[in-house]
């Protein structure tokens, strides 16, 4: 029991300690907050060649002196790192320092379909906890009022958000503002939307394409507690649920840009145009299709520098998302470099029949659990049929996964028929866009 509250205590002391001041930092001039940003840099990069193996020899190779590294503009000399070198070789992204080895490790599919595995140290998740001051700052002021209102976020059992509230719970004492509740988002709609009733939330938060399947079920017919925000992240929505959130229920939504490599990207003001991006703790770059980097307005692939994580350490990572950097700065005083055009992952529902929605992450809770997966894709041809194609390291590798996986998938999709075929790769849709899950033309439930 002391333990434990010693535990907590420390972990107060560092939520505490990063809470200073971090209302004042979105309004900072800009040359400070590039000096902060800068400063950053320096400190990963040498963190990076000091103790990840991989920029360790990628430094030594390419014969790159880490101290050179000395701002965002030295930063673009280094090489874009992909999501499949991350794939192939995700300890050797990992720290091997104390904090690398205590880290935690979360696994995602991407809008890739390729699953990927991602640390993040202890330290930087709570002080998380106080870097999310800046965008509950914005919440606070669309809600009314500062402290002890309710935020209903819709979780996943295993799910990220899961995870780190379970760390939050074991190693802090959370704080009262806002008070907070868990609904389980993979239940019925119904029973997810008695509860909100229940509650009376003033703000609810989900992941885009969980919220959008929610509101377009309020919006044939069932009836709701109207939060005073929406709040999504993680995935994104489409324009025409957005629409109906502000235009329509007459609530204004919020969104936070994240990922599970990088839980501080950027986020919506009270404007809700551009999305501010917190560049003292994410650096972010656009490049074209070539991987060179592209011109304000350009729209481009998304490339991140996380700067506070010294699990996983990503220099230059290509995120996958398209966007444009936007030169000028908000209305709202906001000093943060802005994001626009944001395209990125919108994910089908799969609609058995009128009652029954499958959410493409139940799809990946099934697909994580068979190691060796390389990549996947689920193709629904008929409500009742499935086309599952898979990429693994050899044909063997797909005779030891694909009837187990397609029988739990099965099961998944209440005895649905699964197609499972082996493939070397699997090639992105019209666009250059790929998707894990491909439904039949969404309906409306009803």
């Amino acid at each position: 029991m002391l333990r434990n509250l010693l535990d907590r205590l420390a972990g107060n002391a560092v939520v505490l300690s990063s809470l200073r001041g971090q209302r004042r930092v979105p309004y900072l001039p800009e040359e400070e907050l590039s000096r902060r940003r800068d400063e950053r840099i320096r400190e990963t990069v040498t963190y990076a060649a000091a103790t990840v193996p991989y920029y360790g020899d990628l430094f030594a190779r390419e014969g790159i002196d880490p101290r050179e590294i000395v701002s965002c503009a030295d930063l673009e000399r280094l090489p874009l790192t992909s999501k499949a070198e991350v794939q192939s070789y995700p300890d050797r992204f990992v720290s091997t320092s104390q904090l690398g080895h205590e880290s935690i490790a979360f696994h995602t599919s991407g809008s890739t379909g390729m699953p990927l595995r991602f640390h993040h140290d202890r330290r930087s998740l709570l002080r998380n906890i106080g870097f999310a001051e800046r965008q509950r700052h914005v919440e606070a002021r669309l809600v009314g009022k500062e402290i002890r209102y309710l935020k209903v976020s819709l979780v996943r059992a295993g799910g990220t958000g899961a995870q780190v509230r379970s760390l939050y719970d074991k190693h802090t004492f959370i704080p009262v503002k806002p008070r907070r509740r868990g609904v389980l988002s993979t239940q019925p709609l119904d029973r997810v939307v008695a509860e909100i009733n229940d509650l009376q939330p003033d703000v609810i938060r989900a992941n885009g394409s969980e919220l959008e399947l929610l509101v377009r079920y309020v919006a044939a017919g069932a009836r709701m507690h109207m939060p005073r925000v929406f709040s999504y992240g993680s995935d994104m929505m489409t324009e025409e649920a957005k629409a109906l959130i502000e235009q329509g229920f007459g609530v204004p939504l919020l969104s936070h840009y994240n990922a599970t490599e990088a839980f501080q990207i950027g986020y919506l003001c009270e404007e809700r145009r551009d999305f501010h991006l917190q560049s003292d703790l994410c650096h972010v770059m656009v490049v074209s299709a070539e991987g060179v980097k592209a011109a304000p307005g350009e729209r481009g692939e998304v490339v991140i520098t996380n700067l506070v994580n010294r699990g996983t350490v990503l220099l230059n990572y290509r995120l996958g998302d398209v966007a444009a950097l936007r030169e000028g700065q908000c209305s709202c005083g906001r000093t943060f470099p802005l994001l626009s055009q944001l395209e990125g992952r919108v994910e089908d529902v799969i609609y058995l029949d009128a009652a029954t929605l499958i959410h493409p992450r139940l799809v990946w809770d099934v697909i994580k659990k068979h190691p060796g997966v390389a990549q996947y894709q689920l193709v629904q041809r008929e409500p009742q049929r499935f086309e599952l194609r898979l990429v693994t390291a050899d044909r063997a590798d797909f005779e030891r996964i694909a009837r187990p996986l397609a029988g739990d998938l099965r099961h998944l999709l209440a005895g649905a028929e699964i197609d499972v075929g082996y493939h070397e790769a699997l090639e992105p849709g019209p666009g250059g866009k790929f998707r894990a899950v491909v439904a039949l033309q969404r309906r409306e439930p009803g």
